[in-house]
């Protein structure tokens, strides 16, 4: 097949694809929004109507429109997603599987769900496949795969057309490498680009050649609306756990955080730290603990973003110029770098006695070395090289650093003002809300060159490039979200006893496993003390469980919002003790004691008096002076005033359903203020005309809690 073959119409790419391939296909697709979803549709409903032919689909985090589960959820939610989605077109084979209608030559197999989604789905929970995002492309391609497609971001300059692998670099490009480099799939792949000119462009890694694909289709009918998520509300109970973590990240650091209101509290945390820093102190001393060892202070260097999500509250911290420590793709220029031997914001004739002392170049300078200083900004863009010497602008210069002469006439005229090629973000995949996109489709072009979309298997490890990556995320903090923690330490993060899947373990196994083989960085697990669930209020905290991610031979930081615990290289009896400390209180005696009885904790221990005060009230209370910098949703949110004071009741309702005294209290207060609610909040959620029992019970309720 000539590469790559521009096809204008899906159908005629479903067309070749079917005549091209065997009659067993298996796709390969990316996670989240780098998925063709019009593509994949019409593939899935064209073997679907064929019994002859066979789909496996292998991909993760398929992304569905929120419905909501009662009636109320499902009308508050049709007007907002109508808003917010716009024409962003649902996966066929997700609405079948989620109602049990797969048909049997199709197969979905998914390395991570979105969470909670395919609880109890028996389909889709015995095609799980439980691998590390790193090893993703390895284990898919050992399914055989045969096709691959991706949604990626265009831009048509002077009559050519550029590509980029947009939100997902993070599995393609290797995925491809490995089907090629087998010569049992070499030939049998066929690599389709599917054109979303919604998707914003990244340049850098994420920019591929045309050739990159066998097919590209342009089909207008493959650009739609992105999915976005809307920003999740920040609790006092969240901004407690952001704000220990954000004591924790040190000056030209390395960073790495995940999506949602943890991420979020933790974003504006270090916000609060860099501008208001005398409150954000104030707030932590509010919350109580141990405060040696924390980082209190402003960022002079600022700090470096190494995560395999890029998200919202990471883009928000670089568009305030916190996230500015610049990393660059060469071992011998970061490690000057590290060092304060070479600056960024400087090029002069010592950085070049610099490089040379490192051995990175030469003297005379050869074509390589042109090609390097020139790469990175140390020598002009248009100095050349030919016949031994350096030419710019028609004369030529002797190439010798040991000349004075030479070398003074090279500093005066050829040398660049400052480095070039700095990345302060990296990330392997992206998701967020449509502030989000649509920053990163305005950011200036010299901002958005400071972002790299890269390969995960460059983002979250660091076999292959260990010297590299070690010199550039010095000083790091990896920090992600578990479920629950055992109290010896183990992290529960992706399924539950019974073995059923959350989510995935992603790549949080890869950043535990990284924070304890570099030399200065830490693993950093967020969790909220507690939890509801369907047997009433549970500890977060637990003696023991049936299943856990993260084995208790690599703890290290676990914080709740009652403090942190820093577990690395202590024994099970202090490890016991200091996890009891961030505990809630309410489940101490029952923990202290499991822990007594099996023989991890002295008989004798007693919890000291300040650690017994863990109670959410407390935390309210502290954080209350601070609610102005502290704010629901710190970086906006998609939702009207009405929908939040709408969701609000919707969230007492919820809540109320667990305590039948409160029902009656707000069903009680509904008969009374019924003409107090604004009648298009009850022609929203269908309660205008109430009638029946159950409806009429959902009216009163519904306006007892505003």
């Amino acid at each position: 097949m000539q590469k790559p073959r521009f096809i204008d119409a899906i159908e005629d790419a479903v067309d070749l694809v079917l005549a091209e391939l065997p009659p067993q296909i298996v796709l390969g697709t990316p996670l989240g929004i780098g998925k063709p979803n019009p593509v994949i549709n019409a593939l899935y409903r064209r073997i679907k109507a064929d019994p002859s032919r066979s789909l496996k689909i292998l991909t993760a985090l398929s992304l569905e429109k929120p419905t909501g589960k009662s009636k109320l959820e499902q009308h508050f939610l049709a007007p907002f997603v109508e808003r917010v989605f716009g024409d962003y077109p649902d996966l066929d084979y997700v609405k079948d599987l989620r109602a049990g209608k797969l048909p049997p030559n199709i197969q979905v197999l998914e390395f991570f769900f979105k969470v909670g989604d395919y609880l109890d789905n028996e389909a889709a929970q015995q095609s799980y496949i439980s691998t590390n995002y790193t090893f993703a492309a390895r284990d898919l391609a050992l399914h055989g795969v045969n096709l691959l497609a991706q949604a990626v971001a265009a831009r048509d300059e002077g009559g050519a057309l550029r590509l980029s692998l947009s939100s997902n670099s993070d599995t393609t490009a290797e995925l491809l490498e490995r089907l090629r480099a087998n010569p049992k799939t070499a030939q049998a792949v066929i690599c389709v680009g599917v054109i979303n000119r919604q998707l914003p462009f990244m340049p850098n890694a994420a920019e591929i050649p045309c050739d990159f694909f066998d097919l590209v289709i342009t089909d207008p009918a493959g650009t739609h609306a992105l999915f976005a998520p809307p920003n999740m509300k920040v609790k006092a109970q969240d901004y407690a756990i952001g704000l220990h973590a954000a004591s924790l990240l040190p000056d030209g650091g390395t960073l790495q955080i995940g999506i949602g209101a943890l991420g979020d509290a933790i974003a504006q945390a270090l916000l609060l730290r860099e501008r208001q820093n005398d409150d954000f102190r104030k707030m932590l001393a509010a919350l109580g603990g141990d405060q040696s060892g924390r980082e209190l202070g402003q960022f002079s260097q600022g700090i470096y973003g190494c995560s395999e999500m890029l998200n919202n509250g990471l883009l928000k911290l670089m568009q305030a110029g916190l996230m500015r420590k610049q990393v660059f793709h060469d071992l011998a220029l970061q490690r000057l770098l590290n060092k304060g031997e070479l600056r960024a914001d400087q090029v002069d004739v010592d950085t070049l006695h610099a490089l040379r002392r490192e051995g990175r170049i030469g003297s005379p300078l050869d074509a390589d070395d042109v090609a390097f200083l020139r790469r990175f900004g140390i020598l002009k863009p248009d100095v050349s090289y030919d016949a031994g010497e350096l030419v710019w602008q028609g004369q030529r210069y002797l190439p010798s650093l040991d000349d004075p002469a030479a070398l003074l006439r090279l500093g005066r005229e050829l040398l660049g003002t400052r480095l070039r090629g700095g990345i302060v973000l990296h990330g392997g995949f992206f998701l967020g809300p449509r502030d989000f996109y649509e920053a990163l489709r305005t950011l200036p072009e010299e901002t958005l060159g400071k972002i790299e979309m890269h390969r995960i298997d460059f983002v979250n490890q660091l076999d292959g490039h260990y010297e590299l990556a070690s010199a550039q995320r010095k000083k790091a903090r990896f920090v992600n979200t578990v479920m629950m923690t055992t109290l010896l330490g183990a992290a529960v993060s992706d399924a539950l006893e019974s073995g059923q899947v959350v989510s995935g373990v992603g790549g949080q196994y890869n950043f535990v496993a990284m924070a304890h083989s570099l030399e200065d960085a830490r693993s950093v697990l967020l969790m909220r003390a507690t939890r509801e669930s369907k047997s009433g209020l549970a500890s977060n905290i637990v003696w023991q469980y049936g299943h856990v991610t993260i084995p208790r031979h690599l703890r290290d930081i676990v914080i709740t919002e009652y403090g942190v615990a820093d577990l690395r290289a202590q024994t099970d009896a202090e490890v016991v003790k200091r996890l009891l400390a961030v505990a809630d209180s309410r489940f101490q005696p029952e923990l202290m004691a499991a822990a007594k009885e099996h023989g991890k904790l002295e008989k004798s221990y007693e919890l000291p008096p300040e650690q017994r005060q863990n109670l959410p009230e407390r935390i309210t209370a502290a954080l209350a002076p601070f609610a102005e910098q502290l704010p629901a949703f710190p970086f906006g949110t998609d939702f009207t005033e009405d929908e939040l004071k709408m969701l609000g009741a919707l969230e007492k309702i919820k809540s109320a359903t667990k305590n039948p005294l409160e029902l009656i209290e707000l069903a009680f207060r509904g008969l009374f203020q019924d003409q107090k609610v604004p009648q298009d909040y009850l022609e929203r959620l269908g309660l205008d005309e109430a009638s029946g029992l159950r409806q009429s019970l959902l009216r009163h309720l519904f306006v007892g809690s505003l």
